[in-house]
């Protein structure tokens, strides 16, 4: 079990989602002292499952959400600005079906997803003929008409990993492989018993307040604190992608409309890929359980294959992931209808001390989730810092002009003798940290073993020291995605190398 510090902490976030690392860098940059512990690796569960885009959600127009929408659109923005190494622009191309959709209503859509929230960076939205010039030209015969918008593409598990990094730099603890196992009042103050994972050792800290951001686990976290009150509901429905060799070129991703009323994307992915998704299916009560069906992978290849002549089957799968939404439960009777937006609820009835729990949420929205979660204790901590993180960089994120691009130039001048490719693979995971990682490598050690791919034992290194990765799984699909052009061997060999390392670490 890690060391623990032996004061009353303010802060104790339970889950190292998206909305966990984000509450928790936020009130370390508010001098709150702060842990975060997690049951297994950042980015885990849901939050390294998604659709892996920052966008406003033109769907959710269709019902009418447009706090959510002009929320999100702002913060797509913030976003670009504070982490524009791991979220990039990209455009979204919707063929025109009538049958489906008239035309008013999807530029209706996006005239107000233009003007919902002032855009600095994006473009207009505009029509297309499908007919002429390079947008049509995968679509099958007989689409005509259609649309084009921009949102933002990211590297969702890696987002998680930067808001972890951040929170740890300004002072926080993060605890991983670390499981909440209960919480009892203890005058103003919890006292929290947490478990190791991997020894199964327990040890017990204070903390003024607690924070549930344990997404799909949430009604578990609760029942471990004895009269703990849930006054909302939440729907958990399973989103399941999959990936397949890459079915157009380009950099533009597209948005189908599906017969059931639903959509499906199709984004590229690491270069050689294309991303499918996603599904809307309600689960049982075992979100770690949560797996892609045949049914699943059928649907979304009948939904591609409607609309591109480059068509897919499930032989074509490299790769399938399943997460599971912690859906604020707001009585929708279709699982795809339900909002995406959150809440917050503060239970400290009869005198014990707060505990805040958070219902849904976005991968988009998640700074601005932190900022009103700390407006909600501000009468627990009212001397704690004004909101920051609108302009606060995330590791990583402050590029020289000409973004990415300019790094990997300036990456390529220090260090002539690393090919171009590993350079830039290095520059989009970590931003100008890229030189921090290379460190070593200057230093006369070299870069280590070569797993395969752009993947070596000095990324490896700095993966377990600095970004908490423990397993092989860790740093083949959430640190990095190399596990898609690694084979069993590699993955077994990197797998050996970590236990190597654990031991001498131990």
């Amino acid at each position: 079990m890690p060391d623990l510090p032996p004061e009353t902490l303010d802060l104790l976030i339970i889950g190292g989602g998206i909305n966990g690392v984000g509450i928790a860098r936020d009130a370390s940059g508010r001098d709150l002292r702060v842990a975060l512990c997690e049951m297994g690796d950042l980015a885990g569960a849901t939050s390294s499952s998604s659709s892996k885009l920052i966008h406003g959600g033109l769907r959710y127009l269709e019902h009418f959400e447009f706090r959510l929408v002009r929320e999100a659109l702002a913060e797509r923005e913030v976003l670009l600005k504070i982490a524009p190494h791991t979220v990039r622009p990209m455009r979204f191309i919707i063929p025109h079906v009538p049958a489906l959709r008239p035309a008013w209503m999807v530029r209706l859509g996006l005239f107000l997803y233009d003007h919902l929230s002032r855009r600095v960076t994006l473009p207009d939205s505009q029509s297309l003929d499908l007919t002429a010039g390079v947008w049509g030209a995968d679509f099958k015969p007989g689409l005509r008409r259609g649309f084009a918008y921009s949102d933002c593409w990211v590297d969702d598990a890696r987002l998680v990993v930067l808001n972890a990094r951040d929170a740890a730099d300004r002072g926080a603890r993060v605890l991983t492989r670390t499981r909440f196992k209960s919480a009892t009042p203890s005058g103003s103050t919890w006292r929290v018993v947490l478990e190791d994972t991997l020894d199964g050792g327990h040890t017990e800290i204070q903390a003024r307040v607690l924070v549930n951001a344990t997404g799909p686990w949430l009604t578990r976290t609760l029942e471990a604190v004895p009269g703990a009150e849930q006054r909302h509901r939440i729907r958990l429905v399973k989103g399941s992608h999959i990936v397949v060799p890459r079915l157009y070129p380009g950099d533009h991703a597209l948005i189908l409309q599906n017969d059931d009323q639903r959509v499906v994307f199709v984004i590229p992915f690491e270069d050689d890929y294309s991303l499918i998704g996603t599904t809307d299916v309600v689960v049982g009560d075992e979100p770690g359980l949560a797996a892609i069906s045949n049914d699943e992978v059928d649907y979304l290849c009948r939904a591609v294959n409607r609309y591109l002549t480059k068509e897919s089957t499930a032989d074509d799968v490299v790769w399938s992931f399943a997460g599971v939404r912690p859906l604020f439960d707001d009585g929708a009777s279709k699982a795809s209808e339900v909002s995406r937006d959150y809440a917050l609820e503060l239970d400290r009835h009869d005198g014990r001390p707060p505990l805040l729990s958070i219902y849904g949420g976005k991968l988009t929205t998640y700074r601005k989730l932190a900022e009103r979660a700390l407006d909600m204790l501000t009468p627990v901590f009212p001397s704690m810092g004004p909101p920051w993180t609108a302009e606060g960089a995330l590791p990583g994120g402050t590029l020289p002009e000409g973004g990415v691009d300019a790094l990997v130039e300036q990456l390529r001048d220090g260090y002539p003798a690393l090919d171009r490719e590993l350079l830039r693979q290095l520059a989009r995971r970590h931003g100008s940290l890229a030189t921090e990682v290379l460190a070593g490598t200057r230093q006369g050690a070299g870069t280590g073993q070569h797993f395969g791919a752009d993947l070596y034992a000095f990324e490896v290194d700095y993966f377990v020291r600095k970004e908490w990765a423990l397993t092989a799984e860790d740093v083949l699909w959430r640190r990095t995605k190399s596990g898609l052009r690694l084979d069993g061997a590699a993955a077994n060999a990197l797998a050996a190398y970590l236990q190597q390392d654990a031991t001498r670490r131990g």
